[in-house]
């Protein structure tokens, strides 16, 4: 019931202009007083556009005494802008985001449970076609009908065609996968952590980069997760127990008030910092009409970002950290990472993220280019930015590229170092007597 009303809400969110234009024509709220607009809105997207009128009681009597009067009032709208479909009516910039801008169904095996063979021969047997490894995003963006691809950059992603609904599959339902946006999913795997070691989810809520991080894991090592929400951090702990996640500790804690010195967290080598941003990336799946932020609410959560990055690199043993926004402004993003760099000197610097991720930080200080960046139109994906910082140590002379090892073995390595071959062992031959 929670993803279904996720969904209408979304989609009255698509349509709201309309709505309000069609409610303003039929009069119904000055008809009916009691009524708020968001509900308003609600009610007359689900009689008019979606499956039909799902509530019961009142509103399903207030909606249908209307209906001859928004029927009428939306043939007139549709008449009056020379349409014929419902999607025609949407503004120009929405209608191309439903359309050519729409990201696949991008689905990421969860190995706590199962593997990627086994996955696709599941879906095989549900009446998939499974296509093989795309070679380029394009064959992502000519998805179609039940047709599905491995993606071209993660090893363990599945690709769909956009709307594929996965909720009631019996893979996602067990948590054998995970539906989770490409972008969302190169924070964990550009953190990389060895097995075994000490991971901090600085701003974890809802819990799908935890997950994944335990995967990268194997669920051997420690995780610790803070969020400031109980609600969310209630659902993320339910949602790490369906996918198979061990290795964990939730915190109700404001990540700032974490004291670095703290025993418990002497072992930490890796950080994963997702901090509150201003979403702006976030609008091709749940588009939103809402004004773009103003130069004071950037600068209040840059200052909140930079506060919180900083924090983050003070903890002693810490090795590697990325840190990711759905954000598109640079204030949020390059002008945040430059700005915390200054402040550390040269005690850390800017790893070359994923090198062969096409679209990079934009230029606004140098070394910026070893960030990357996402967005609808480039890379299929919601708008990202994800930068990796690493602790510099003495006697390298570049920072290290990553994830060159990802990208030579479709699995994660245990370590971030080459290991040496193992040695091979003689067997004894056993004599047949």
């Amino acid at each position: 019931h929670v993803r279904q009303l996720y969904a209408l809400v979304s989609e009255t969110l698509r349509y709201s202009s309309v709505l309000e234009k069609l409610l303003a024509g039929a009069a119904l709220l000055r008809a009916e007083k009691k009524l708020p607009l968001p509900l308003a809105k609600v009610l007359v997207y689900d009689l008019l556009f979606g499956k039909g009128l799902k509530c019961g009681g009142r509103w399903k009597a207030l909606a249908r005494r209307h209906r001859a009067r928004l029927e009428a009032e939306l043939a007139r709208l549709k008449v009056q802008q020379k349409v014929s479909r419902n999607e025609d009516l949407l503004a120009p910039v929405q209608a191309a985001c439903s359309g050519a801008c729409q990201v696949p169904r991008y689905v990421r095996v969860n190995t706590l449970k199962t593997c990627v063979d086994d996955a696709i021969d599941f879906f095989k047997r549900q009446g998939y076609f499974y296509l093989g490894k795309a070679a380029s995003v394009e064959e992502l963006r000519a998805l179609s009908g039940k047709k599905f691809l491995l993606d071209l950059h993660l090893p363990e992603l599945l690709v769909f065609p956009p709307e594929t609904d996965f909720h009631d599959n019996l893979l996602y339902t067990s948590g054998h996968i995970i539906l989770q946006d490409k972008a969302s999913c190169l924070p964990a795997f550009l953190l990389s952590p060895a097995a075994g070691s000490h991971v901090i989810d600085a701003c974890a809520a809802p819990g799908n980069k935890t997950s994944h991080l335990a995967a990268i894991l194997k669920n051997k090592g420690q995780i610790f997760a803070f969020d400031v929400d109980t609600k969310r951090l209630a659902t993320m702990n339910t949602m790490l127990m369906r996918a198979g996640v061990t290795d964990f500790q939730l915190a109700q804690q404001d990540f700032l008030t974490v004291d670095p010195g703290d025993p418990k967290y002497s072992k930490v080598t890796y950080i994963l910092l997702d901090p509150s941003c201003s979403g702006s990336g976030m609008v091709n799946r749940v588009p939103r009409e809402e004004a773009a932020p103003s130069a004071e609410r950037l600068q209040a959560l840059a200052g909140f970002q930079r506060k919180v990055l900083s924090h983050a690199l003070s903890f002693p043993a810490l090795q590697r950290l990325v840190y990711s926004t759905c954000s598109l402004h640079r204030e949020e993003n390059e002008d945040v990472v430059q700005a915390v760099l200054q402040e550390w000197g040269s005690a850390f610097r800017l790893a070359n993220a994923f090198p062969s991720w096409p679209c990079r930080g934009l230029a606004a200080f140098s070394g910026a280019e070893s960030c990357l960046r996402a967005s609808p139109a480039d890379t299929l994906t919601h708008g990202f930015f994800v930068a990796v910082l690493e602790r510099h140590r003495e006697g390298t002379a570049a920072p290290s590229s990553l994830p060159a090892a990802a990208e030579e073995n479709p699995q994660h390595g245990e370590g971030t170092e080459p290991r040496a071959a193992p040695k091979k062992r003689k067997r004894k031959k056993q004599r047949v007597k």
